[in-house]
């Protein structure tokens, strides 16, 4: 049976995890629209232009999260090659929605799943809320950052989709890609997918922004992890996907 995701899955998503935001932002425009009428005509103009800016912003965050996560194929994984009979570490953050799409375009191969969420750590209520949308699946393992379960060099591919810039620490971040490192094969690769603090992200989500890191972050992140950047892939102008290998290997 073909796996396939609901119509705006993705950008309800964003709705229900990051409500308080909009409740926030919301609240704020109807607050400042309320008493725009007791300031100087001058103010009023400017109050207008703000808040046609307010609205823009909310509306632009939402249409790109639709294009982002419901009309493009970011959930395709066409990044992914060679991968029946192989086998494949996919290690989420407490939201998991690629491992049933992998399973089902590569039914050969051998998946572990893990989860390295920790409410001590990664304190994000989106988090916590996607939790209790999305129980984990069973078979999911359990991990810590610091430390996967795995003998070395078990594993073809490691994929970690949407998920790291949850680990805020740098050196819980490096740790935990050290371990990515020595779990996956030395002519293995590792796939990183991520939003990054960069312009386009910027104009999409505005201070939200602030929550990925930077594409300069994430390279210090890898090269104090040992592990070699040898290709990136735009799925769109928002999304990158970070293709890593170690020991200098190329593709």
């Amino acid at each position: 049976m073909e796996v396939r995701r609901k119509n705006f899955q993705g950008v309800w998503n964003i709705i229900r995890f990051n409500w308080h935001f909009y409740v926030f932002a919301i609240a704020a425009i109807a607050l400042l629209w309320m008493s725009s009428t007791y300031f100087p005509p001058v103010l009023q103009t400017a109050v207008v232009v703000a808040l046609f800016f307010g609205i823009l912003t909310i509306i632009s965050s939402l249409l790109v999260s639709y294009y982002v996560y419901d009309y493009s194929d970011l959930y395709e994984l066409e990044f992914l090659e060679n991968c029946r009979q192989q086998t494949i570490l996919n290690v989420h953050a407490g939201l998991d929605e690629t491992s049933e799409l992998i399973r089902h375009q590569y039914p050969q191969a051998h998946l572990d799943v893990c989860d390295f969420y920790d409410p001590k750590k990664h304190t994000e209520i989106s988090i916590k809320r996607a939790r209790n949308a999305y129980p984990v699946a069973a078979g999911t393992i359990p991990i810590a950052t610091s430390k996967l379960p795995f003998d070395d060099r078990r594993f073809d591919k490691s994929l970690n989709i949407l998920a790291a810039h949850e680990i805020r620490n740098m050196q819980e971040r490096i740790q935990f890609f050290m371990e990515l490192g020595r779990v996956t094969k030395d002519d293995g690769i590792i796939y990183v997918t991520e939003h990054l603090r960069d312009l386009p992200n910027f104009l999409a989500y505005t201070l939200g922004f602030f929550h990925f890191h930077s594409r300069k972050t994430w390279l210090e992140t890898f090269s104090r992890a040992n592990l070699i950047l040898v290709r990136e892939i735009k799925t769109t102008p928002f999304i990158t996907t970070f293709i890593l290998q170690k020991n200098g290997i190329a593709l």
